[in-house]
């Protein structure tokens, strides 16, 4: 049995579906990355999953139980890490811990020992009896998720959890999701580093406008959604312009980045650009899910100014 199922789950504010008939599940031991670009339903998704937010349709189930019907024993089993710094700086490292762990039932077994192997497994140790003041912000991040997950939860929700890190402490945040996964522990992670996504997802989940448009591994997202090549058109060619035009005529939509031309291909549009620009060098490379997110982020062309082109 999954640890979360969910089944068209939907919100909407003001009229607009923010969040439409989203479905998915995570199992024991599975990072799934929540990818989309801003405005795409990820946090209010998330709410809804661990229960801040009620959904206007849907179910969510945890271990099997509805989650709208067994809210508090749902909740003992998902921890929660926000964006936001919500650490008590009246207290120490160690009370943060232990405070926050004093809010759950039935109480955390052998709370002390359970405080102690976390401030190890975490490089907090050093730091338990000071101020949250003393931690650089890497280690701030490391007793927000040792936190989330004091009470031993089974399923962790980490929205966005390196956002202003330096590479060297969010790959100490990556090890530590790692770390998680091997122990069993299913977590749900939402980010906009995509090599963060790549790395530390089993499976992606794409969302665009509250929809889920793609699920996967990053391999099989990349090609469901980009195909197999991405072709790259410097900005000194001169046969750019031309191949700009060919390709919004493929119904393609190329950008710049830096002056080079650059969209998404199929083989056999490869196969089309060759054959009309014979004396042109292509280039290509393998897609990224940079690439992924860039053309998520593109704005909805209206209906009516299509018509009028």
């Amino acid at each position: 049995m999954p640890l979360l199922e969910v089944d068209g789950l939907t919100k909407a504010y003001e009229g607009r579906r923010v969040v439409d008939a989203l479905s998915l599940s995570v199992e024991a031991g599975e990072v799934l990355g929540l990818l989309g670009p801003n405005g795409a339903g990820k946090t209010t998704t998330l709410r809804m999953l661990y229960g801040f937010v009620r959904p206007d349709a849907g179910r969510v189930r945890v271990e099997g139980r509805e989650l709208s019907t067994h809210r508090e024993d749902a909740k003992r089993v998902l921890g929660v890490c926000t964006q936001d710094d919500t650490l008590d700086y009246d207290f120490t490292v160690r009370r943060n811990l232990i405070v926050y762990a004093r809010y759950f039932r039935p109480r955390v077994e052998e709370l002390e020992a359970r405080v102690d192997a976390l401030l190890a497994q975490f490089g907090l140790d050093r730091y338990a009896d000071t101020s949250p003041h003393a931690l650089s912000g890497g280690y701030k991040r490391r007793l927000l998720i040792a936190r989330s997950i004091v009470h031993r939860p089974k399923l962790l929700f980490l929205d966005e959890p390196t956002t202003g890190l330096d590479p060297a402490a969010r790959v100490e945040v990556w090890e530590l999701v790692a770390q998680l996964r091997e122990e069993g522990m299913g977590v749900i992670l939402t980010t906009h580093y995509m090599d963060e996504a790549e790395r530390l997802s089993d499976r992606l989940v794409v969302l665009k406008e509250g929809r889920n448009v793609a699920e996967g591994r990053a391999n099989e997202v990349l090609g469901a959604l980009l195909g197999e090549h991405v072709l790259v058109v410097r900005k000194d060619d001169p046969s750019r312009d031309a191949i700009a035009s060919a390709l919004r005529a493929m119904d393609l939509s190329p950008r710049t980045i830096l002056g080079d031309l650059q969209a998404p291909v199929r083989t056999a549009q490869l196969a089309e650009l060759e054959a009309r620009f014979p004396e042109t060098r292509l280039t290509l490379r393998p897609p990224s899910l940079d690439d992924l997110f860039l053309a998520l982020a593109e704005p909805r062309h209206d209906a009516a100014k299509e018509g009028s082109r």
